[in-house]
């Protein structure tokens, strides 16, 4: 029997993340193109699982990877347009039913580069003023009393 592998994703300025949960998988196969993957394996009951994703923009397949561990195979997918936020996984525009984000792991980064640029402003800013001392006191005033 056929079936798909419940899907975790979430998207990263340089990555795509997807987790297929399947527990004591074998015969894991990942195909990974520049717009689509395929993710085929056995499951602990001998069940095919097998899940097409026509991606939403495209990937660069040879900087793509894949990790398996006991309880899922987790896939890198790199971005060919970085640091552009995928609004969805998919090409089309309706979720399947066993997609879903990760929201775990998911991160509004559009808006960090913003807040990067302002932090670092700010630790310019006080490095200069720091560095900018002016001249030293002058210790005219202080009296011989030792």
């Amino acid at each position: 029997m056929r079936q798909p592998a419940k899907t975790l994703w979430y998207d990263r300025a340089k990555y795509v993340f997807l987790e297929f949960c399947v527990e004591d998988s074998k015969d894991v196969k990942v195909d990974i193109e520049k717009e689509k993957l395929v993710f085929r394996c056995m499951n602990a009951d001998g069940d095919e699982i097998y899940n097409e994703i026509k991606l939403y923009d495209t990937v660069q397949p040879s900087d793509s990877r894949e990790k398996r561990s006991d309880r899922s195979i987790t896939c890198f997918l790199r971005k060919v347009r970085e640091k552009k936020a995928w609004p969805r996984l998919t090409k089309e525009n309706h979720k399947p039913a066993w997609l879903f984000v990760d929201f775990d792991n998911w991160r509004d980064w559009e808006g960090d580069e913003e807040s990067e640029m302002a932090q670092m402003e700010y630790y310019a800013d006080m490095i200069q003023k720091v560095s900018n001392k002016g001249p030293p006191p002058a210790m005219d005033d202080l009296d011989d009393e030792l």
